[in-house]
């Protein structure tokens, strides 16, 4: 059962929480949970119902957490209840290949055993993350989850307010954008974003498999685009395959024998005979980023603040280190008494997290316009260059902890600490 909204009362104003969130994916209620560990209230408007993110059956989806990620998943006391369901990656082999030549010899391998911090990520389905998050919000009482409603209109002049598809308004001090790469909350917001398309298209699956991964994620670079093969428990990885739209646009309309026949040659035969284990998806692949990650009482976490290439398994992990900045921001305000909305406030959340957004979008789009060719000159420069970090320790070492999300200005969240 949905908590009942509480009424805060700022400044001689009432509003209905200190904070609406439009979005009820995973970082609108991650977002949700911090806050309420620096005592604000929040309403999470979610626009699917609530029985579409508790299903229990698996479809496929799965995400690959950063060690920063998990450890925010500890603090907001999360970790314990999934850890059971999740899949360690203990190591991450890639390689430089073309359909029907299998296994590459990989150019870079990082194994955890060097971070001495434990494994670098996890592998966690979607299916157990959603239903956490559910079940932490229910039990919260500073947090009203409104599922199975959209926003239809918005304003943020003087306070921060909502229109409901029934009809209902309700008001806040702060609303947060957390709806995706097509943000409505950053389009009536007037925010424009900064892009471009890669031509390409992800397919997304999980795979059944003979042989143990052992858990190692390994990343093909191929002609098309690249195909990872991230590790599930037991014998299953989940694969993220990048085709050009056509190409993809085919095979997504294949039945799954046919689909299997094209990825096939592409996965190779070093986990044996692999078969379908889940639904199949697909969404085409582009870079956009909003040109303000803050407006008048408004702020954008997770893809309504930017969406990058899945290359590096970063969109999550990047909206996460969002939800834990803003949060650390948020926090830190009200505890000496300052408007959480103010414009000086959430300047603080959008430098602290700007530069790092633009550095992964760069580097991921300059990855994978480097590898998703067939340019013989440009195979052997990058397959040099990348031989060249995995054979020095020390940059093996830097590329770890970047994937790990240990470098930089962490938020308190994600180093495993409460707010």
């Amino acid at each position: 059962m949905d908590n009942p909204a509480p009424q805060t009362i700022v400044r001689g104003m009432a509003h209905d929480a200190d904070i609406l969130i439009v979005g009820g994916g995973l970082n609108g209620p991650c977002l949700a949970l911090a806050s309420a560990q620096a005592g604000l209230t929040s309403i999470v408007i979610d626009a699917l119902p609530a029985d579409v993110h508790a299903g229990a059956e698996f479809d496929g989806r799965s995400y690959a957490l950063a060690l920063a990620s998990v450890r925010m998943l500890g603090a907001l006391g999360l970790w314990h209840g999934l850890a059971p369901d999740a899949q360690p990656i203990l190591q991450i082999k890639a390689s430089d290949g073309r359909a029907g030549e299998g296994a590459a010899p990989f150019f870079l391998h990082f194994d955890s055993a060097e971070l001495e911090e434990g494994p670098m990520g996890q592998m966690l389905e979607d299916r157990y993350l959603r239903r956490a998050l559910l079940d932490a919000m229910a039990a919260e009482p500073k947090i009203t989850h409104r599922p199975g409603t959209t926003v239809t209109a918005q304003s943020t002049g003087g306070a921060a307010t909502v229109t409901l598809a029934d009809g209902t308004t309700l008001t806040g001090r702060l609303l947060i954008g957390a709806d995706g790469r097509k943000s409505g909350t950053a389009e009536r917001a007037g925010i424009r974003r900064t892009g471009w398309d890669y031509g390409q298209t992800a397919l997304v699956c999980a795979i059944a498999h003979d042989h143990p991964h052992e858990g190692i994620a390994h990343q093909f670079f191929m002609p098309p685009g690249p195909l990872a093969i991230l590790p599930l428990p037991g014998n299953r990885s989940s694969i993220v395959w990048s085709e050009r739209h056509a190409d993809a646009e085919r095979l997504m309309a294949a039945d799954d024998d046919t689909f299997l026949a094209h990825l096939r040659p592409r996965f190779g035969d070093f986990l044996g005979e692999i078969s379908l284990a889940g639904k199949r998806y697909s969404y085409p692949l582009n870079l956009t980023i909003a040109n303000a990650f803050v407006a008048e009482r408004l702020a954008l976490i997770g893809d309504a603040a930017h969406g990058v290439h899945p290359i590096a398994g970063q969109g999550l992990n990047l909206g996460l280190r969002d939800v834990g900045a803003l949060a650390e921001v948020l926090a830190d305000a009200a505890r000496r008494g300052e408007d959480i909305a103010a414009a000086d406030v959430l300047a603080r959340y959008q430098t602290w997290r700007r530069f790092d957004t633009a550095s992964l979008a760069l580097a991921t789009d300059g990855v994978n316009r480097l590898f998703s060719n067939d340019n013989p000159a440009l195979r052997l420069i990058r397959d040099i260059g990348m031989g060249a970090v995995g054979a020095v320790p020390a940059l093996r070492r830097a590329f770890m902890r970047e994937a790990a999300g240990l470098t930089g200005d962490v938020p308190r969240l994600l180093q495993g600490r409460v707010l």
